[in-house]
């Protein structure tokens, strides 16, 4: 080895495009990965970005530290193969389409565009951008095979999503059924409740709730005329007022005391808790009183009351003339510390009001479409969205005189992670995951995982497990993987769950490799005779999966598993990965679903080591956002200060102990500014001492003698901290390497 002597001048552009130039010439990356070929394998698995935008500076963020942490590695003697992906199904490629197209209604889609259409320009969207991703990936330094990258939307891929899913439905895992779910309007789809904590990306302020925003709603005392008591009347509350229409009962704690008062003013006989009553007096919204009796709430269940709304009255008694609707129930998590003590339930539209509904044998009024369109059933607000009707909702109650006080309220109310307008809750039929049952061998396999910093781990993953819900994972959308479930027409409780694409061929009579697409438009319309249900049919349903089923399988979909021989044995021996590396934001994404997937699947974590970085915010506090272009271009500052300069700015930054950053100097700061300190700080300092020593080396003609290949020396912690490994009680693996 011989030294060049360095220029006396810095200039980090330039000379990164000389390396690049010299890692493109010569093929450095895949030569690292020939000469360590045999050496002791050390696995990383890269988390698919979304490719239908360029890149920003938090994808530069992210993949610093999975370019440094391989590097490290096969200097220590390992050999550590890198595979790039691509996360090309979803809602945000479906809403970029949308946004292009000027079409939000579904069903406008289906009539003015088409599913074929409209999947088509999804491809075409999410392959817009791959050419950028590409070009940012080498120029910041970040070694990883983009030659052989796996996409989502591959057959190969979706064939290994369907063996999966088929895997888990065999061991009893996949359920269809009702329960209410928040659905975002804009896109017409169920989130499950980890895409709910995703966003908005920083807490409500007030309640620390992740993924709300704090809203004005109106708040509304409503009073419900009792039937079996003329002239007396319940008083109940909502800041929903678009769920009135669909109110089949009333709430009260069995154990509260409710008082019975006349309104001294108007004459009118009222029930409500007395603490709330006197809430009320006190902020003069009612006049004097009088009281004429106490009961508790066991004794009001069971009273009925006249309709609200006449549209669905029908549901007022059952075939044998007794009570079904609209009458008081008991249920427990009535509170007391606001409203009136008597709840308003929509059965339909909230998932204490759906529990107790259930219990109570409650039907279903259903008034809304997936986008938050009211339907004719309710004939004076078809047509209306569901938060846009609220003010001719409460107009036609005051019409009714129905209307006890009216005032707006601010509250914490959950918001779609990527339109970031307000979610409704609505009793819809999906498909979910049974994780519930799940929970002991999550946290369990939790333990196991070293994570960087540990607090997150231990934390706000740990905590999110120890709570996790069954998984919606269908979407009731067009991009994405189409649900591999073929149901019969004639008996909806005989189902196939299909495996593999040759399998479905097999059963619809189909000659082998004659599906070269498996997205919806070309297996929808493919039907076989049931096997079970004579005369009957089967139909694939119209879901397709919750795109982030998707990227929690490729550990497994990006090598074809199990369907290529060849990988099979690496991918089973490989579980968990030893290291991955992600944004804080994953850990109710992609590290979770990751984790649910490997213990349905094996029993085992997904990852062994975890390095989490902290969101980047622009240099005003906010969110970054293409909208208010807060943010600077990754590639400007780049070109002119360096991706070495950008990279050691990122990694020296709170962002390393999972908190945020604000990048830039000051809150105007949109050309990366901060990153010149960096250059005069960590850079020049660096590039001095390069110069003195190639300046010295060659006056004196030296050269380094020792320039052997570097083994896989031991995991020492002291020296090591992501290599030691964590204690792992009850770890099972059929891996062959192991630790020293």
């Amino acid at each position: 080895m011989s030294f060049n002597k360095a220029t006396t001048r810095y200039d980090g552009p330039a000379l990164e495009q000389r390396i690049l130039s010299f890692w493109r010439d010569h093929h450095i990356f895949a030569r690292s990965l020939e000469q360590s070929e045999g050496r002791p394998l050390y696995t990383f698995n890269e988390g698919p970005p979304t490719a239908n935008g360029r890149p920003g500076i938090h994808h530069v963020l992210a993949r610093s530290f999975k370019d440094i942490y391989p590097r490290f590695k096969t200097m220590r003697g390992f050999h550590v193969p890198r595979k790039a992906g691509w996360d090309t199904h979803g809602l945000p490629v479906e809403h970029e389409i949308e946004k292009e197209l000027g079409i939000f209604d579904k069903k406008e889609i289906e009539t003015q565009v088409g599913v074929a259409e409209f999947t088509q320009r999804c491809r075409d969207s999410v392959m817009r951008y791959i050419s950028d991703w590409e070009k940012m990936t080498e120029r910041m330094g970040f070694w990883v095979d983009l030659d052989h990258a796996y996409y989502t939307l591959d057959n190969h891929y979706i064939e290994s999503v369907w063996h999966l899913l088929k895997t888990i439905w065999d061991k009893g895992l996949i359920y269809e059924g009702y329960r209410v779910q928040p659905v975002s309007p804009s896109l017409g789809t169920p989130l499950s409740n980890f895409e709910v904590a995703q966003g908005p990306q920083q807490k409500d302020p007030v309640t620390r709730k992740d993924g709300h925003r704090r809203r004005q709603d109106p708040s509304i005392t409503v009073r419900f005329a009792l039937e079996d008591e003329p002239g007396a009347n319940l008083w109940a509350w909502t800041t929903t007022p678009w769920t009135l229409p669909t109110n089949l009962a009333l709430a009260v704690h069995p154990d509260v005391e409710y008082v019975k008062v006349r309104v001294v003013e108007t004459g009118e006989v009222a029930y409500m808790e007395p603490g709330r009553l006197a809430d009320y007096q006190a902020r003069d919204r009612l006049g004097d009183t009088e009281e004429l009796a106490r009961v508790r709430g066991r004794e009001l269940v069971g009273r009925p009351y006249a309709p609200l709304f006449p549209y669905f009255a029908h549901y007022k008694e059952r075939e044998d003339g007794s009570r079904w609707a609209f009458r008081v129930v008991a249920a427990d998590y009535v509170t007391t510390d606001s409203g009136t003590g008597i709840v308003h339930q929509a059965p339909a539209h909230g998932e204490d009001d759906y529990l107790v509904g259930q219990r109570e044998g409650l039907p279903l009024a259903m008034a809304l479409d997936l986008n938050g369109v009211f339907q004719d059933s309710v004939p004076d607000f078809a047509g209306q969205f569901a938060k846009d009707a609220d003010k001719d909702i409460i107009a036609w109650l005051r019409r009714e005189e129905r209307v006890v006080d009216l005032d707006t309220v601010e509250h914490a109310y959950p918001h779609c992670y990527r339109t970031e307008q307000p979610l409704l809750y609505m009793a819809i039929s999906t498909w979910f995951m049974k994780v519930e049952q799940m929970r002991d061998d999550l946290v369990s396999n939790n333990d196991q995982i070293r994570w960087v910093p540990q607090h997150v781990g231990s934390g706000r993953f740990g905590n999110w497990l120890a709570s996790a819900r069954d998984w919606n994972l269908s979407r009731n959308r067009y991009w994405g993987t189409p649900l591999p479930v073929w149901r019969c027409d004639e008996d909806p409780t005989d189902m196939v769950c299909v495996g593999s694409i040759s399998e479905l061929e097999t059963l619809a009579g189909m000659s082998p490799g004659a599906l070269e697409d498996v997205h919806r438009e070309f297996v929808d319309d493919i039907t076989f005779p049931s096997t079970k249900t004579e005369g009957g049919t089967m139909r694939r349903v119209s879901e397709v999966f919750d795109c982030w089923f998707e990227s929690g399988s490729m550990p497994y979909a990006q090598n074809h598993y199990p369907f290529d021989e060849s990988k099979r044995g690496f991918v089973e021996d490989n579980i968990p990965a030893n290291f991955i590396a992600e944004g804080l934001d994953q850990t109710r994404g992609w590290f979770y679903t990751l984790h649910v997937l490997s213990a349905a699947l094996f029993g085992r974590p997904a990852f062994e080591n975890v390095i989490v970085n902290g969101l980047i915010l622009a240099a005003d506090g906010k969110k970054m956002s293409k909208r208010l272009k807060n943010y600077p271009d990754p590639k400007l500052v780049i070109d002119t200060y360096g991706a070495d300069a950008l990279r050691a700015y990122l990694i020296n930054s709170p962002v390393v102990r999972a908190e945020p950053m604000r990048f830039g100097k000051h809150a105007k700061d949109t050309s990366g500014e901060a990153v010149k300190d960096t250059v005069r700080t960590v850079v020049l300092p660096l590039w001095n001492a390069y110069n003195f020593l190639t300046t010295y080396a060659q006056a004196d003609g030296w050269t380094p003698t020792d320039t052997r290949a570097p083994t896989a020396g031991p995991r020492v912690f002291a020296v090591d901290p992501a290599e030691a490994p964590p204690s792992r009680p009850g770890l099972k693996h059929n891996r062959t390497r192991k630790y020293q």
